[in-house]
């Protein structure tokens, strides 16, 4: 598909005077990095994602034709039941950017209310989570007006606007494995939009566990869209997006196999290259926190102590994700609270495991 196909070219069929929707959807976590953005949030490499469960966006859309129409966006956004004027900007940037696919943009006023299961500005990709359930309700608001929309472009192109939103906000329409941007060996991979992985997964990536240490639930010093800006020019880019695309290449055999321990091997390694990424741009700077060393030297001395799969991975911020099977519940989490818990602010940490997508609570379905 091409962006041309996400333009409708047809009046709709039906007219909605106003109404609301509430969707829920999860953030993710990247196995394989994305870190380079050319225009239009077209990725500069592929990436790959856990869906989460636990850690998601809950938002209600509500709309209200406006009695007179106007060229400017009309909304209100509200965070925990407190108005966000300061959220303004990116949504009306957003907005901007999606109003040739959602033309009746301009004729509702909307109320935007969303809530976070997990602290904002924290390294949990709350920008994924809360662009794609906004992206999911506009989306809702189109299957009204048009009904024949099919489940299949509805998922594509909630994937393909929540990218103009947030890139790794593709990521979070369906799940478990969702892979974003073009290789080779990975059929119907698009840089459009995030896909579910269409290839074989061993029983031993089934239900993944994904333990998130808050070792710094503040505001980060750089935010993702700079760091994004910052790999143009970058001494090691092209480099770092061989090497993803690589990655890629090897984690279709790990999912088929099984082999938990090139999976780690994989996945560390992505997280260590995206900071390191982060300290040799120019100007560099570092998202890591003391205390997210002490927790990836903690992990490493366990590991080859018990010999267990535990391993961690990073998003662009201090906090840890502890990455385990399902068969090693019980060991690791004994093991995350007797150890990695004292590294976290306030000892807060979130128990997650892989998801399956976002769900219209409405209908109560998941995608």
């Amino acid at each position: 598909m091409v962006e041309q196909d996400f333009i409708p070219k047809y009046n709709y069929k039906l007219t909605i005077e106003s109404g609301k929707f509430t969707w829920q959807s999860p953030s993710n976590i990247a196995l394989v990095k994305y870190w380079g953005k050319k225009e239009h949030q077209i990725p500069k490499n592929p990436s790959i994602s856990f869906t989460l469960n636990t850690c998601k966006t809950t938002t209600t859309l509500k709309f209200e034709k406006k009695e007179v129409p106007t060229e400017l966006f009309s909304f209100d956004v509200f965070l925990d039941g407190k108005k966000q004027d300061d959220f303004k900007p990116k949504i009306e940037t957003f907005f901007k950017q999606i109003e040739s696919y959602l033309p009746f943009l301009k004729e509702y006023h909307f109320v935007i209310e969303t809530s976070n299961s997990f602290p904002h500005s924290s390294g949990i990709a709350s920008s994924a989570s809360g662009m794609s359930a906004l992206a999911l309700c506009l989306m809702s608001i189109e299957k009204k007006l048009n009904p024949d929309i099919t489940q299949e472009y509805f998922n594509k192109k909630a994937s393909f606007l929540s990218r103009l939103g947030s890139g790794s906000a593709c990521r979070s329409i369906e799940g478990d494995l969702i892979f974003w941007g073009i290789h080779k060996e990975i059929g119907g991979s698009s840089n459009l939009f995030g896909i579910k992985y269409p290839y074989q997964v061993h029983n031993n990536f089934k239900n993944y566990q994904d333990t998130i240490l808050l070792v710094d639930k503040g505001e980060k010093q750089v935010s993702s869209t700079v760091g994004h800006n910052l790999m143009h020019n970058h001494p090691f880019a092209q480099q770092r997006f061989e090497q993803a695309n690589n990655n890629i290449s090897k984690l279709i055999e790990v999912f088929k196999t099984g082999n938990l321990k090139s999976f780690i091997e994989i996945v560390e390694s992505e997280a260590l290259t995206l900071h390191a990424m982060m300290m040799t741009s120019l100007p560099y700077f570092m998202l890591m926190k003391p205390n997210t060393l002490k927790i990836i030297n903690a992990i490493w001395s366990f590991r080859n102590q018990t010999g267990l799969h535990i391993c961690f991975t990073l998003d662009a911020g201090a906090n840890v994700h502890v990455l385990y099977p399902e068969n090693e519940i019980k060991q690791v989490l004994k093991f995350i609270q007797n150890e990695l818990v004292a590294h976290c602010q306030n000892g807060h940490y979130i128990c997650d495991r892989i998801g399956f997508g976002a769900k219209n609570l409405q209908l109560n379905t998941e995608y």
